[in-house]
């Protein structure tokens, strides 16, 4: 004799019951993983939607505002260290390019200033280590697209000097040294120059971002460069066709560079439906793309470069529409819930999370030390073309 299957309102009490105990055993994995590493996120432009709704003011940033971040989300969002973007779009030009950036870092150091207990100022792992541990979101800086250096190495010197960590090589268009993904190929990838600027990097410290940069770029940048890179914030191009999106191959170069891809939520990204509705017709209703589909990204981007060479990088307030569920900084925990539920493990999350990112600036800043004890008192080469 068969054995009843249950139906009516005992079987969906039954599936109930079931599926809260998948939440609940989710929700132990993920505090499990935040306990091994802080969260951190590669991309966030607060500091650009203030310049442009707030005329850069730090005031009243704790809660209820109508951008994607603020204090309360990024704390229920556990964010432990935040990578700023400090940008400007590459339709500014020359001095206006710099002086916008340098506006960025500034607001950022406000921030910190303002808010001394929910932020501090980061310029290494150490420093990240050290927030976490006073409580703090660790705020580190990036700069967005190589225009903002106005072809200038001295510029790039000084912005390491102000502690930004990171230069994304491009922006939307190709600059007078790099090719962009989203612009017309001309220097089939990095010119000369451009594979100068990769290696003043390396020296100085700071992350070569190939976020924004097209295939060809992000090869010529991994064959040049001495350290890890990271893309702050891209999606997987098998899974959707968009030229923002890295493809397979270069995604398996980061295991030999020991470079990490922090997964990005940006919708028109995530779906070639969004893409294709985004970039057309606006008249009918948006594609819906959820946080299953950055789950999927994920863990593509997992099987493809490695378990430790994946990280986050949401760019919040940085486009105009987010995933149902992770609609601001407050949904990370909802994504980590649902990697647990597909049975990622702890060490896995925590990798993702924060850990595979903490550990390039950890090699970065060992190695940045290591050559300028190295170079203690003898002539150090310059890049000042």
């Amino acid at each position: 004799m068969s054995t009843p299957v249950p139906s009516g309102p005992a079987s969906a009490a039954a599936s109930a019951a079931a599926s809260a105990a998948e939440f609940a055993r989710a929700s132990v994995v993920v505090e499990q993983a935040l306990a091994l590493a802080p969260l951190i996120d590669g991309h966030n432009d607060w500091a650009w939607e203030c310049r442009q709704s707030r005329d850069y003011s730090v005031e009243g940033l704790e809660h209820g505002l109508a951008t994607d971040t603020d204090i309360e989300r990024l704390r229920a969002g556990r964010v432990g260290a935040q990578f700023w973007s400090v940008y400007v779009s590459d339709d500014h030009a020359g001095a206006d390019a710099v002086q916008g950036t340098l506006e960025q870092i500034d607001w950022v150091y406000r921030l910190a200033a303002r808010y001394p207990d929910d932020f501090g100022i980061a310029l290494s792992a150490a420093d990240v280590e050290a927030a976490r541990a006073a409580g703090r979101i660790a705020s580190l800086l990036g700069a967005e697209g190589g225009h903002s250096l106005n072809d200038s190495p001295a510029v790039l010197r000084m912005f390491a000097r102000l502690g930004v960590r990171y230069l994304t090589l491009t922006h939307v268009h190709n600059t007078s040294w790099a090719d962009s993904g989203t612009d017309e190929p001309v220097h089939g990838g990095l010119a000369a120059r451009g594979r100068d600027y990769v290696r003043e990097l390396n020296r100085l410290g700071m992350l070569v971002d190939l976020s924004h940069v097209s295939p060809a770029t992000a090869h010529a940048a991994l064959d040049t460069t001495d350290s890890p890179v990271i893309f702050s914030h891209s999606c997987c191009l098998a899974l959707s066709d968009h030229p923002r999106n890295v493809p397979d191959d270069v995604l398996r170069r980061l295991a030999a560079n020991g470079g990490v891809i922090m997964l990005t939520f940006v919708p028109q990204f995530l779906s070639a439906g969004h893409s294709v509705w985004f970039e057309g017709d606006q008249a009918a209703p948006a594609p819906v793309v959820t946080l299953s589909d950055v789950a999927d990204h994920v863990e593509h981007a997992r099987r493809v470069a490695g378990v430790a060479h994946i990280g986050l990088g949401g760019d919040f307030d940085g486009t105009d529409e987010f995933p149902v569920g992770l609609e601001g900084v407050d949904g990370y925990p909802a994504l980590l819930g649902e990697l647990a539920r597909r049975g990622w493990p702890a060490a896995d999350l925590a990798a993702l999370a924060g850990a595979n990112v903490l550990r390039v600036l950890r090699e970065t800043d060992a190695a940045f030390a290591a050559a300028g004890q190295a170079a203690s008192g003898a002539s150090v080469p310059l890049f000042v073309r």
